[in-house]
């Protein structure tokens, strides 16, 4: 046999040996899309990383081809996702306006406003914020669940990438721990039980003492939070300004951006990690 026929085989038993984890990741990501979504566009581009994995695939580095290619494919399909660009520009100027009113509102209020009280300042029907909601918090949950910003080569780290762009999403990772710890505790548990652990959104209303839908405005005010919590250490141009600067709502975001930057350095950041950006094993 030679030497090619070899190599052939190799990579033909790599993927067929990681066959089942192309689908497994597909399914993963089908269930944090909006559903127009297509299977197949995403199978297909499983496939292909999967493809691609197999045939750079050095065992010699001592990374598990499982591994490596699991973040091939992760990475192929967040590609994908964004060559959909199914958040649309005019959507996310509907996000931007709601924003804006809800802090304003907030300000006044000195409290979260309801999803009545938003789309009636807003001039609309609720139903159309709680859509707004739901595609805004499908693009916060594809970072949440461990995605990366950019292309799984980010992650991977190669002979052809340096390290820091590895550190950089490492430490994304950790901001992102803190600003989830930093959380009121209410907020903080809506979040983890609806995202981290799955739960059914009748049993964390229940657990809470509230109605469902009171669970799917704290959601998304955690997740409004949360972006702004991580722009203010990573990107604060990007935080919006608050209506009033002065305001119980401005000050309790302020606290909250203070305690994010507080709780850890870069050390505990990326501690979170190991070296290849994967979760830390946790010590007992």
């Amino acid at each position: 046999m030679t030497p090619g026929m070899i190599e052939k085989n190799r990579v033909e038993d790599l993927v067929r040996s990681q066959l089942p984890l192309v689908g497994h990741i597909v399914r993963e990501t089908l269930m944090r899309v909006p559903s127009h979504v297509n299977r197949d566009d995403l199978t297909s581009a499983g496939l292909a990383a999967l493809a691609a994995a197999a045939q750079s695939y050095e065992p010699e580095r001592g990374i598990p081809f499982g591994r490596f290619a699991a973040l091939r494919i992760r990475g192929a399909l967040v590609d994908e996702l964004r060559k959909l660009d199914w958040a649309s520009r005019s959507v996310r100027s509907r996000a931007r306006q709601m924003d804006a009113v809800r802090q304003e509102l907030s300000s006044a209020l000195c409290r979260t406003p309801t999803s009545t009280e938003l789309a009636s300042a807003m001039g609309v029907a609720e139903q159309e914020v709680e859509a707004i909601e739901e595609d805004l918090q499908r693009a916060v949950v594809l970072s949440l669940q461990g995605f990366a910003p950019g292309t799984a080569e980010d992650m991977v780290p190669e002979r052809t990438a340096g390290p820091e762009d590895l550190l950089v999403h490492r430490e994304r990772i950790g901001f992102l721990h803190q600003a989830v710890e930093a959380l009121p505790e209410r907020l903080r548990t809506v979040v983890t039980r609806y995202f981290l652990e799955e739960q059914p959104m009748a049993e964390i209303a229940a657990e809470l003492g509230v109605t469902e839908s009171r669970v799917s405005q704290l959601r998304a005010e955690a997740l409004t939070l949360l972006r702004d919590g991580m722009n203010s250490q990573l990107a604060p141009e990007r935080v919006v300004a608050a209506a009033r600067p002065d305001g119980c709502v401005a000050r309790r975001r302020a606290a909250y951006y203070a305690e994010i930057a507080a709780s850890g350095d870069l050390r505990s950041r990326l501690a979170r990690t190991d070296e290849f950006g994967m979760p830390a094993a946790r010590t007992a």
